[in-house]
């Protein structure tokens, strides 16, 4: 099977751009020059000096011993938590005002949950002197405060977002309404696997430095360049895209996506698209979409700001529908749970997206000789007054 965009910007049946009219020269601009623009030499040698120089890559892939013996398999970790800024964000934005920035646009805008792809826009956009305008549900500006005092010393305008959930979904929203309103001059850096093509497809190409890495790093620790499994969470999924892509074709690799259950799929409070959406269409692309019986998006939950959305990327969406990836759907309490165990088996504090991922071990019967790689997207700075919180309700 051919697990890539086709040229009408598909998955399968998942995928394409559905647009409003005044944004139609904007896509079909970047539909027709971003290939040739990042396949041009000059701009991979920027491009890849930024990510070595700036970022810090490659990041390490690192073998964790006790969470190894504990699992009985061979477990890495592919540490994207120790890039500039905290995350896998950093790869997308700095190859997407790259490429804004060769189109001539003059603004940035961009939308965030988490705030790591906020401040990883920003921090590009202070690096290369563009002015950024990055939307923020009011309720992710609460709890990922922070992050808006990263952005806005970066020298970004945060705009808080009032309307719905007041979370992802509706900063992009808000998002969409800024491109609308300002065509021309303005590169809507979009951070994950979603919206109209060619985003989804732009955002997989930039993240597979992950997995391009990983290939290289797996063979010099063990002889062979692709694990049997690679785990990572998915919101809109940019960073298990990045972590599937050199593998999509090799059968022999299987993916496991874990997608935020929240208080549970039984429950109002979920963001597990996959185990609970269905087919429609949302910030221009046809996906899996969490909603109701007459097609209205449902409000998503989830603990975690970055997983907290209502849809998938079309890519996952699709992975799914075909069997290529297996979904698992991890409750609060379960990432909670995986995110102290690394903490305290391995010294290293996640951020609460990927404690998502961690969870998946206990929930898999790995094989002894199994090799696993579980994409940590990023570290858990920004999420240490939950942490702080769990801990002292477990005191009480």
């Amino acid at each position: 099977m051919n697990y890539q965009v086709n040229e009408n910007g598909y998955y399968g049946q998942f995928g394409g751009a559905y647009i409003p009219e005044i944004l139609y020269a904007n896509i079909e601009e970047l539909k027709n020059n971003y290939l040739s623009i990042i396949n041009d030499p000059a701009f991979q040698k920027e491009y890849a000096d930024l990510l070595r120089d700036y970022v810090g890559r490659p990041s390490p892939l690192f073998l964790a011993q006790r969470l190894s013996e504990k699992y009985r398999t061979t477990i890495y970790l592919k540490r994207e938590d120790l890039n500039h800024t905290g995350a896998h964000k950093i790869n997308n934005s700095i190859g997407q005002v790259l490429l804004a920035r060769r189109m001539g646009k003059t603004r940035i805008i961009a939308e965030t949950g988490a705030g790591q792809h906020g401040v990883a826009t920003a921090t590009v956009c202070a690096l290369l002197n563009m002015p950024c305008f990055v939307y923020m549900g009011a309720t992710d500006v609460e709890r990922q405060h922070l992050n808006v005092q990263k952005m806005e010393m970066l020298g970004a305008t945060v705009v808080p977002v009032h309307s719905g959930n007041k979370t992802l979904k509706d900063a992009t929203n808000e998002a969409i309404r800024d491109w609308c309103s300002h065509p021309v001059d303005t590169h809507y850096v979009i951070g994950s696997t979603i919206g109209p093509h060619p985003y989804p497809d732009l955002v997989a190409r930039f993240q597979s430095i992950i997995s391009q890495e990983m290939m290289q790093q797996l063979e010099e620790k063990t002889g062979r360049n692709y694990p049997d499994y690679v785990v990572a969470c998915v919101g809109g999924g940019s960073n298990a895209a990045g972590a599937f892509y050199h593998y999509l074709d090799n059968e022999k690799v299987r993916f496991i996506a874990a997608e935020a259950a929240g208080k549970g799929v039984d429950t109002p409070y979920s963001a597990a698209t996959i185990h609970l959406g269905k087919e429609g269409i949302i910030h221009g692309c046809r996906t899996l979409i969490m909603q109701s019986e007459d097609g209205q998006i449902e409000e998503p939950y989830s603990i975690s700001a970055g997983l907290d959305y209502p849809g998938i990327g079309p890519l996952h969406a699709y992975l799914a529908k075909v069997h290529r990836s297996q979904v698992l759907a991890i409750t609060d309490d379960e990432a909670m749970e995986a995110a102290f165990e690394l903490t305290r088996m391995e010294g290293i504090i996640p951020a609460l997206e990927s404690a998502h991922a961690l969870a998946v071990l206990n929930k898999i019967s790995f094989k002894p000789d199994d090799v696993v790689v579980v994409n940590l997207s990023g570290r858990g700075d920004k999420d240490m007054e939950t942490y702080v919180k769990a801990m002292n309700d477990k005191k009480a």
